[in-house]
């Protein structure tokens, strides 16, 4: 009976797992505002995650993306955008401004330092 039991709770902590990793999740695209300096602006909150994790700006126009860690993890402690050479610490309690090449369009991935947390942003 106790083994029934075990197996029985691995199996399900198991698909909790796969779920939390693996499930799609309901993505919510913000888009940039311009500031008074003519510069596009988001601010992403980073909690357990990118929230939101998909920020869209103008092609051509200055961009930054404002990032507010207020996760303790040391996963989120760095964000890394492989396209454009970025890579950048994020300290805790704190903003930090990532200013990102918006002369291309398309869709840029950016990361936690552990490539385990993914955000993205598109220049169109």
């Amino acid at each position: 009976m106790i083994k029934v039991a075990v197996l029985i709770i691995s199996l399900l902590l198991i698909g909790f797992i796969g779920w939390w990793f693996f499930a799609p999740r309901k993505e919510i695209a913000v888009n940039a505002k311009e500031t008074k300096d003519h510069l596009q602006n988001v601010e992403v909150v980073v909690d357990g995650g990118y929230k939101p994790s998909t920020v869209v700006v103008k092609q051509g126009e200055p961009a930054e993306i404002t990032f507010n860690r207020k996760d303790p993890s040391s996963c989120l402690d760095q964000v890394v955008f492989p396209d454009w050479g970025i890579n950048e610490f994020l300290p805790e309690n704190e903003v930090h401004e990532v200013k990102i090449d918006t002369s291309k369009p398309g869709v840029y991935q950016y990361t936690c330092g552990m490539d385990m947390f993914h955000g993205k942003v598109v220049v169109e």
